[in-house]
């Protein structure tokens, strides 16, 4: 028996793009060819996170969503790329660690999905999925070579979500997305339990997850005088896209970037943190009559949650582990009620790619915290870089906590990824910083005319 709710070969049977997408759409290719390395990324994010999802362009069996078409014009810009001593040629700091974890995720996925999907139909789409992850990634990668790109990327995405926010708070008065006027998405808005849920360009179930983890930039640029008022615009919109959205998840993420804040002055005891955690869940799994992760069924931040679905998922996944292992399992709605709903994204990746793509999944966040801590470490005393470190770890951090609330599509993915760069580029900076600070404090001072040992004496002058 197929899945009831997965088929290939679906979407729009033609070309839907709206004249106002097509134009912003050919103005942002044209950025994103030709501004400077650095400034390119705003084109990009910016044309990203504003356009529906469902605007494409149709070419035979083969969908060019114009999220699609703007990624190809971001690898075509990768490829003028020069190798520049300065920067690390087309990824600042070398092809990482990091970066080859997010390749083997990207393809242990599609191969898995591939050998479970044998047909020309799910050929085509892991050709798409690639290109939207692999191709997205080292697009925004490339596209964020150093500390003033990083700040130009937190900019681009405080007035994304300003744009979203404003776009929601108008949809939960007049009960439309305006979004939906270009085509692509629902028009009407979601209902739950007497409540809109304002969905804006990214969905209601989305745009709160999006947005939430980002508050610890936001919060960063609000200590940096000069960007205080874009750090304003950023919490404004983030903010709004959270309560609007009307979803726990939202608020997961949200709450969970505070929380990563709030470990601040712990910094130095994290150790002990993650180790008192891990005997604090494992002395709750013992002592509960239901299992750790039934806890998940507790939330509910909004009155109308499914964490009970959540937690059955979670559970159904670890009990039925020899289904999806070896190389997924097609059929998760077998195992329960919604089970084929796989709103975890750690479920979804399990499920879909086995456990091999879980690994490398997994590591992505493990290769991501270790950077930071040794980065913070590398530069301790410099309590601005420190901070900006903290903060990237605290997005990290609400990133996991809003992974147990929903599974994340094409432009939730991007919006991951500038991250991941801004991870990889901070903590390169960070080791480039340590032989200057090094040189400065094995400077030796000696009185005048005296010298020191290796060195040639310092001559008065008169």
């Amino acid at each position: 028996m197929e899945p009831e709710h997965l088929a290939f070969g679906g979407g729009s049977s033609t070309t839907l793009l709206h004249p106002l997408v097509a134009v912003w759409m050919l103005i942002a290719v044209v950025l994103i060819l030709t501004l400077p390395r650095g400034k390119a990324i705003v084109p990009f994010l910016l044309a990203f996170f504003i356009t529906p999802l469902g605007q494409v362009v149709v070419l035979g069996p083969f969908h060019f969503t114009v999220l699609r078409i703007l990624i190809i014009a971001g690898l075509a810009r990768r490829l003028s790329f020069r190798k520049s001593s300065s920067t690390g040629g087309k990824y600042p700091g070398g092809f990482n660690a990091i970066d080859w974890v997010v390749v083997l995720w990207a393809v242990s996925a599609v191969i898995v999905f591939w050998i479970e999907w044998p047909e020309s139909q799910a050929i085509i789409k892991g050709l798409g999925d690639t290109l939207d992850i692999l191709g997205g990634y080292l697009v925004v990668r490339s596209l964020i070579p150093d500390h003033e790109a990083i700040r130009r990327t937190i900019k681009v995405l405080a007035v994304i979500c300003a744009i979203n926010g404003i776009c929601m708070i108008a949809e939960k008065i007049i009960h439309i997305n305006v979004f939906g006027l270009l085509g692509g998405i629902a028009l009407p808005s979601t209902v739950r339990d007497g409540h809109i849920r304002s969905a804006g360009v990214l969905g209601c179930l989305y745009a709160g997850a999006f947005s939430g983890v980002l508050i610890p930039l936001f919060l960063w640029m609000w200590t940096e005088k000069r960007s205080r008022m874009m750090a304003y615009v950023g919490l404004f919109g983030a903010t709004a896209m959270v309560i609007t959205s009307y979803s726990s998840t939202s608020w997961m993420a949200y709450g969970g970037s505070i929380l990563g804040l709030c470990f601040w002055p712990l910094r130095k005891q994290m150790r002990l943190v993650r180790w008192g955690l891990v005997l604090c869940l494992t002395g709750l799994h013992l002592v509960m009559k239901a299992p750790v992760w039934a806890l998940i069924a507790r939330i509910d931040l909004t009155g109308s949650s499914s964490g009970d679905q959540r937690y059955q998922l979670v559970d159904m996944t670890i009990r039925h582990f020899s289904d999806w292992w070896l190389i997924g399992f097609k059929h998760p709605g077998l195992w329960g009620w919604d089970a084929w709903d796989l709103c975890n994204q750690f479920v979804a990746v399990a499920i879909t790619g086995g456990l091999i793509t879980l690994i490398f999944y997994v590591a992505i966040f493990s290769r991501c915290f270790s950077a930071i801590g040794k980065a913070r470490k590398q530069v301790e005393g410099d309590r601005g870089q420190e901070w900006f470190l903290w903060c990237l770890g605290s997005v990290l951090f609400a990133t996991v906590v809003a992974h147990f609330g929903i599974n994340y599509m094409q432009q939730l993915l991007m919006g991951l990824f500038p991250s991941l760069a801004c991870i990889s580029v901070a903590t390169f900076e960070a080791r480039q910083t340590v032989p200057v600070l090094e040189k400065r404090e094995n400077v030796q001072f000696a009185p005048v005319g005296r010298a020191v040992r290796g060195t040639p004496p310092i001559r008065q002058t008169t």
